[in-house]
């Protein structure tokens, strides 16, 4: 490994070493790229007059006018930023934004009145911003990170593996792993208003899925906090992802068509008004063409869509309305059963129908000395599933599993921010959601007594309140900044979950810098999320809340954080952190003596079962970065975790949970050269996963199979077995072609380059003879012969993407 790590090094100094960008600016080409703007105060909206404005980078540069407005001509096209700055504020640099000659550009600037005096430590414009609310564990990622991002097809759960914390798998899966943590531990948010789920097929209950559901032409940046929530986010352990989407054009219609790894998309964004713009989106896959063209035994087929809609109201008010939804479909390939693998899949992988939607709505009212945020939203996931055995569907068929569920919230959220005369800057709010959760499970299930029947019906209705505060301010000539806040979150659900002070949630974060470039930064927290809906409602065929019963209640987890900040440069940062989670209350599975957490990488439920609140455990480790934003047209990320990430069993003893990888190094870089061409690789290293053996007494008997058609886990061997460290380099082209009246941007991706072989759990399945019938024990005609085949998995994957923008 260390041979590989050192020439991915040696690749990397050769791009840093290579030619450099062109100008930012050129006056001598035929039609000009455009870039306008506006310089605001971010608290009170009001215009910032005669601030200065540069291309981030470069020596070019305007000043606002007395509306706070600025322009630029003659912009070479491409990705850049731009750095705004004036006198009494801090200065700002932006988002990347992508240039070209078909259309302006327009981008607000956002200024904060600064509280320094004459010997403070005035910290230098840099991409990398900070929070004192949030001093560490938060990582900003533009456009430019996740369009060119080697292997991640523009694909943000993908995106962010490349960063510290997050772990990565290299089955087909993107499921959200942070610091340990389960994929149902992260919130996600675009423009402050709340999505539940990330991916298209998802795990209802968990983040997982195969394709994100995002379009990523709406994203200006991510904020992605993996510690250090703001009081303001709560119902997360892990991680909240809140995505900055852009506004629509303001000066004319745009389209923009995409040919991706997977899918047909089409965005078109221009103004609705004079002070109002629209974007919006449609995609749909093709991935069940080239499934059946392989000969695949399941075809998914997924459709998307997505728009925002963005009108100011006179000079102090903002309406925001978004929408975000998804139709997926997962048939089988029936045909495709030539192979001994080919019928397991079919045997057990379910018929699957799901939609969801997210529609919201967000109001700021600008104040002379802070603004008030309005946020109301619906948001709904259906989710079907269906197995006949055979596959053989009709009247006499035997139906092992038919599920039907429904989640609908209905949220509404207030936020009040400010800053008072002497510095402090606070926010308050409360929030509110109406849950109706329903489910009609029908399932075949083997136990001792044999085939039971366990089905229900349950309609839950159930309601959230929530109050918070978090209050920041800087001592010391500004080199000592503190934050406290606290959140109270309650339900309706039960006693033990409608006491707001039983989850009562503060934090604490302080940042002391030693000089402009090194700081040292610390947070600590106690966290409390809901159980998945799916628990909350189980219910017996009574219509009893079975887990209700049971006590459930909030998950609890404590967060301690401290690192170290060094940036030498406007576009270099460095920093270590360490962490240790610890949880309590965790559901705890009855049927199966482990930890719900473990569950959560499937496909389809998680947590549709009886639990009890008793599991606890706990993740720690450290993290590194290493980060270079557009030197000389280099970026890179370097990060390495150290993590571990156990609960404790029945006899107290700790055990590595499912997410116990150890370690995570990622390497990513993408270079800019000359002619618009940029180049970029991507090498991963994931230490091995543990795994639960079968159990092969049990699931040898015929019964017993045929109601799964697949295998059934010794949970007594709970995560016994370990898998081997995988390893994967991914390489991408990219070229862009920028005409007068239209743009072109083709690039080619190669995932796993030298075709690595990942390193998975065996597969159990039955022997079968020629014909493909399966084989009986000769000593037991009640049982099958059951044999194991490699679950090694990995090949070369090419793909090639063609974005057309007029």
């Amino acid at each position: 490994m260390f041979k590989t790590v050192f020439t991915l090094w040696i690749l990397t100094t050769l791009l840093l070493t290579s030619s450099g960008q062109e100008q930012a600016v050129r006056p001598d080409q035929e039609k000009e790229a455009v870039i306008k703007g506006r310089v605001f105060n971010s608290v009170t909206n009001e215009p910032v007059p005669f601030a200065t404005v540069i291309i981030f980078g470069t020596t070019t540069g305007a000043m606002t006018d007395f509306d706070g407005n600025f322009l630029f001509t003659g912009v070479t096209p491409g990705y850049l930023r731009l750095q705004g700055s004036s006198v009494g504020f801090e200065s700002y640099v932006t988002p990347d934004v992508l240039v070209t000659l078909t259309n302006p550009v327009y981008i607000e600037i956002p200024l904060t009145e600064s509280v320094v005096g004459i010997d403070d430590v005035v910290v230098k414009a840099s991409p990398f911003r900070k929070q004192a609310m949030s001093p560490l564990s938060v990582r900003i990622i533009g456009i430019q990170e996740i369009e060119k991002n080697p292997g991640g097809n523009r694909d943000i759960s993908r995106v962010i593996q490349s960063f510290p914390g997050v772990a990565s798998t290299p089955a087909f899966r993107n499921d959200v792993i942070v610091r340990g943590g389960g994929p149902n531990e992260n919130r996600f948010y675009l423009d402050d208003i709340e999505i539940p789920y990330l991916n298209h097929f998802s795990t209802q209950g968990a983040s997982g899925g195969p394709v994100g559901i995002i379009n990523v032409d709406f994203v200006e940046e991510l904020n992605f906090y993996s510690g250090a929530f703001p009081a303001s986010r709560g119902n997360a352990l892990s991680s909240v992802l809140n995505f900055r989407q852009v506004d629509g054009n303001r000066e004319r219609l745009k389209f923009r068509a995409t040919v991706g790894a997977s899918d047909l998309g089409l965005t078109l964004d221009g103004p609705t008004g004079e002070r109002s713009s629209l974007i919006m989106s449609a995609r749909r896959s093709y991935l069940q063409f080239l499934f059946k063209a392989i000969g695949l035994p399941f075809l998914p087929t997924y459709n998307d869509f997505q728009f925002k809609h963005k009108t100011r109201i006179g000079e102090t008010g903002e309406l925001t309305i978004i929408g975000l939804g998804a139709l997926d479909n997962f048939e089988l390939n029936r045909d495709a059963n030539e192979t001994e693998y080919q019928r397991y899949l079919l045997d057990y992988i379910p018929v699957q129908e799901q939609y969801s939607y997210t529609i919201g709505v967000r109001y700021k009212q600008f104040r002379n000395n802070g603004y008030d945020t309005w946020v109301i939203s619906r948001n709904y996931l259906n989710n079907s599933q269906y197995k006949y055995a055979g596959n053989i569907e009709g009247v006499d068929s035997l139906l092992l599993f038919d599920y039907l569920s429904g989640e609908g919230e209905n949220k509404f959220r207030y936020e009040r921010s400010f800053q008072t005369e002497n510095g402090i800057r606070l926010e308050y709010g409360a929030g509110y959601e109406n849950v109706l959760y329903r489910t009609s499970s029908i399932q075949k299930i083997f136990a001792e007594e044999g085939v039971l029947s366990r089905n229900y019906d349950v309609a839950m209705r159930t309601s959230k309140f929530a109050l918070f505060g978090q209050g920041s301010k800087t001592f010391i000539d500004n080199r000592l900044s503190l934050s406290f806040g606290i959140r109270a979150d309650a339900s309706s659900y039960s006693s033990e979950m409608s006491n707001p002070l039983r989850n009562l949630s503060p934090r604490f974060s302080a940042s002391w810098s030693f000089n402009e470039q090194l700081s040292f930064n610390f947070n600590t927290g106690r966290y409390h999320q809901l159980p998945p809906y799916t628990a909350m409602g189980y219910s017996d065929a009574a219509g009893n809340l079975v887990n209700r019963d049971n006590g459930l209640k909030y998950i609890r987890s404590d967060h301690f954080v401290a690192g170290f900040e060094y940036q030498p440069g406007s576009s270099l940062q460095f920093t270590i952190e360490g962490f240790y989670k610890l949880y309590s209350d965790y559901p705890f599975s009855v049927a199966d003596s482990i930890p719900l957490a473990s569950k959560s990488a499937e496909y389809g439920i998680f947590g549709d079962e009886e639990v009890i609140p008793v599991a606890e455990g706990r993740s720690y480790g450290a993290e590194f970065l290493a980060r270079v934003r557009n030197l000389n047209g280099l970026n890179l990320v370097l990060s390495y975790t150290l993590v571990r990430s156990e609960f404790m069993d029945l006899d107290g003893r700790y055990i590595p949970t499912s997410w116990d990888n150890r370690h995570l190094l990622n390497l990513t870089a993408t270079k800019q050269l000359k002619g618009n061409w940029d180049i970029g690789l991507k090498w991963r290293y994931v230490g091995g996963a543990p795994y639960t053996p079968y159990d092969l007494e049990y699931s040898s008997v015929k019964e017993a199979w045929d109601l799964t058609g697949q295998g059934y886990f010794d949970y007594s061997r709970y995560n016994s077995e370990r898998l081997r460290a995988f390893h994967q380099l991914d390489l991408r082209i990219d070229k862009g072609w920028f005409f007068d009246n239209w743009t072109l941007m083709v690039y080619a991706d190669v995932q796993n380059v030298y075709n690595f072989k990942a390193d998975q759990p065996p597969i159990l399945l039955r022997e079968s003879d020629e014909t493909g019938m399966p084989l009986t024990d000769p000593a037991d005609s009640n049982r099958y012969q059951l044999k194991y085949i490699s679950g090694e998995s990995g090949t070369v994957l090419p793909t090639v993407g063609i974005i057309v923008e007029f």
